[in-house]
């Protein structure tokens, strides 16, 4: 036995499927050439996350888009001109904007289970996006024909979809990427839209039953795209009352590149129930610089002062690339930090008396 620890989603793409990627999208090989890339980046991952020694792995989101896009891709009722997001080293992500309804999904997450399972000998976890971050499609000025509420109720309705599908696919649990959390209090201080955000998604989680909600959690992190965030400037301390107010039974919360663990982490055990499992970030993919195991056994050991074993498990700050094009971490690199927060978790269990 040992504290779990889970992986929060993405891998770098290789750079064969990266390059065939483009040469889809200018119509030099075919769909099924393509997907051929996917299946074997998928499998080379699985295959690789699997020496690291992890018991519970992901598809690496090899033919995911994006973390936030995937259930859109190829939806003919968008338009590009959709909310920003600002990047601390400039750089920015465009959402679209939704043009007409009614809204559904154009792909759901239990395909990237299925494929998974074919390859994998161990439990596949999957991660989906959030309600409230596909909130944000909606435009301001409204949609003649599909009032925002009729879009919001469709929008749950396909949430809920997306969870259960994966569930009822056999992944060990799926894990809800809330980023945009953090980012909320950036865009509006007055707390009105994290308020909105967290409603959200609680009607998407209060459709599920207590046992289903032991296989759900939901991630936090101030973002990371080519080796930056969108929101760590954000105090934890005006998100993490509401964050657990969501009614998931398991969070995963970036931790390891914050500036001030401690305070983080005594805000949570101030305001995380007794029935909520805290996965705490001891690998931060935006360093270059691969951890070692003992650098994570002190973290993790630092976060048992302040959350009790039974309620303490491991994770990653964030995936190590979330937007399908960003190469600003190598592949060798995320399996190396992988591996030590699976060797640090084990050493800090010992440690423990687990």
């Amino acid at each position: 036995m040992s504290l779990p620890t889970e992986p929060i989603g993405s891998i770098p793409r290789p750079q064969g499927l990266l390059a065939g990627i483009v040469e889809f999208a200018a119509g030099r090989i075919a769909s099924h050439e393509l997907e051929e890339l996917y299946d074997a980046a998928t499998r080379d991952t699985i295959l690789r996350f699997e020496a690291t020694g992890s018991p519970i792995i992901t598809d690496g989101e090899q033919s995911k888009p994006s973390f936030v896009t995937y259930p859109i891709h190829g939806l003919e009722s968008l338009a590009p001109d959709g909310a920003v997001i600002p990047f601390a080293d400039g750089h920015t992500r465009k959402l679209p904007i939704l043009k007409a309804g009614p809204f559904r999904y154009a792909t759901y997450a239990d395909s990237y289970v299925k494929k998974a399972k074919r390859y994998a000998n161990v439990p596949v976890k999957q991660a989906v996006i959030s309600a409230s971050a596909l909130s944000l499609l909606y435009p301001r000025e409204g949609i003649p024909g599909y009032e925002r509420e009729r879009f919001l109720a469709d929008l749950v309705e396909e949430a809920e979809t997306d969870i259960r599908r994966c569930l009822e696919e056999g992944a060990h649990c799926v894990q809800i990427d809330f980023t945009e959390g953090r980012l909320s209090l950036k865009l509006d201080p007055s707390r009105a839209l994290l308020k909105a955000f967290v409603d959200l998604n609680n009607r998407v989680l209060g459709r599920f039953s207590e046992e289903e909600l032991e296989r759900i959690g939901v991630h936090t992190c101030p973002g990371g795209d080519r080796d930056s965030t969108h929101s760590a400037d954000v105090d934890y301390a005006e998100l993490l009352p509401s964050l657990f107010e969501l009614k998931a039974r398991n969070f995963y919360v970036q931790l390891a590149s914050e500036r001030e663990p401690d305070r983080v982490l005594g805000i949570i055990k101030a305001h995380a129930r007794g029935d909520q499992r805290i996965f705490v970030g001891v690998i931060d993919p935006l360093d270059p610089r691969v951890e070692t195991p003992e650098k994570v056994k002190e973290r993790v050991l630092r976060a048992a002062e302040y959350i009790s074993a039974e309620r303490l498990g491991t994770t990653d700050d964030c995936g190590f690339s979330p937007f399908g094009d960003d190469t600003s971490t190598a592949r060798e690199t995320a399996f190396a930090k992988i591996h030590a927060r699976v060797v640090g978790t084990q050493l800090a269990s010992r440690a423990l008396g687990i």
